[in-house]
């Protein structure tokens, strides 16, 4: 099978509104396969209206420009066709769904995902069991029901575990070091590391705020978001200038 030639994803000019009012006003990013690409923006930069729209959460309208995974525009798709399609998405604060485990819901996911109407519960449970060990993390985890009581650190972890099972082609992380500690961290970067060894050919958009994370993941570009469009791009040096100097500087150089 060769590369796609088509970046994994690819928004062109994107326009976005929330109730009548434009929140994303024309961003423009591709991630190549293989590639880590993080979008840095303060809050009310943006951010999470990407990650809604990504998702396709209707309250989220775009009203101009488009979203591709490998070539094929999915704008207009329900979030199942997106995930079916290969794009993975990590959220900020993940639901707590009582009363359902982990393993149905990665059952259902991995499902939709291969196109294989019903995967017996004993092949979920042995990938899920080879890629828990693979991720230092504890077998019983499993076996309680998602996110229910889970630590940050643990939610995120599950995260990290689900997009490994699910083989995605680009994967969408936002905020995923929001609230974590030190070793939360290292850990979650190691599971994302882990996870791109088996699938070399994935995209990643990590969407942060701090550039702690980055510390543990070296990413191939580094993106400056503010009020709605991209305003700089460049390497793990805009991170460092952004950290030395803040947004604000970003802002007064207008758009380069």
């Amino acid at each position: 099978m060769g590369m796609n030639p088509d970046p994994a994803l690819e928004i062109d000019d994107l326009h976005v509104s929330v109730d009548g009012a434009e929140i994303l006003s024309g961003l423009t990013l591709a991630v190549p396969s293989g590639e880590i690409h993080a979008l840095m923006g303060p809050n009310g930069s943006g951010k999470s209206t990407l990650a809604n729209t990504l998702l396709g959460n209707p309250a989220f309208e775009v009203t101009a420009g488009s979203i591709r995974l490998r070539g094929e525009d999915v704008t207009g798709l329900p979030t199942e066709q997106r995930a079916a399609r290969g794009l993975f998405l990590g959220f900020q604060h993940p639901e707590e769904i009582p009363g359902v485990s982990v393993l149905n819901l990665l059952r259902q996911a991995m499902s939709a995902r291969k196109g294989i109407p019903d995967l017996s519960v004993l092949e979920v449970r042995m990938a899920l069991m080879a890629w828990t060990k693979r991720l230092g993390m504890d077998d019983r985890f499993t076996q309680r029901y998602l996110n229910e009581g889970f630590s940050g650190g643990e939610k995120k972890r599950n995260e990290v575990l689900q997009m490994a099972l699910l083989e995605p082609d680009v994967a969408v992380l936002d905020e995923t070091d929001s609230g974590l500690d030190i070793d939360a961290l290292r850990i979650v970067a190691h599971g994302i590391e882990e996870v791109r060894r088996d699938r070399p050919e994935m995209g990643i958009l990590l969407i942060t705020h701090y550039q702690r994370i980055l510390d543990h993941l070296a990413p191939d570009a580094v993106h400056i978001l503010l009020d709605g469009r991209i305003v700089a791009s460049g390497g793990l040096e805009l991170a460092g200038r952004l950290e030395r100097e803040g947004f604000d500087a970003f802002r007064t150089a207008g758009v380069r």
